[in-house]
């Protein structure tokens, strides 16, 4: 059974940072591809960063050069560096999974609450 489990999230000032943590079992995860998601309220789900399971990452335009994506396959876990957080940046965060080349995100964590004060 795949699982993934969101970790890290929190209240932190604007121009703040966390790491959220997505961890994996019940699957290769090496194989996988991996992906952090954000829902803002009012708001549709957007994809934020990606890596795939060769390690090529992709992010949203608007968390280019403050958020990065990393995985340590030894320990089953993504990584979402965030830094300089804006009170925009708040949401639930998820991470998803899929089979390298698959079209959908068929596999999903609870989500972790972020919330950037002013």
């Amino acid at each position: 059974q795949v699982q993934l489990v969101e970790s890290g999230g929190g209240l932190v000032q604007a121009g703040g940072s966390l790491r959220l943590s997505c961890t994996a079992s019940g699957f290769g995860f090496s194989i996988y591809d991996v992906a952090w998601h954000r829902q803002a309220p009012g708001k549709q789900r957007e994809l934020v960063a990606s890596i795939t399971r060769l390690g090529t990452t992709d992010y949203a335009d608007s968390v280019k050069g403050r958020f990065t994506i990393s995985r340590v396959n030894a320990k089953n876990t993504v990584y979402l560096q965030m830094n300089d957080l804006e009170p925009e940046d708040t949401a639930v965060y998820y991470c998803s999974s899929k089979v390298g080349g698959a079209s959908s995100w068929p596999y999903w964590g609870q989500g972790t609450q972020v919330t950037v004060s002013s």
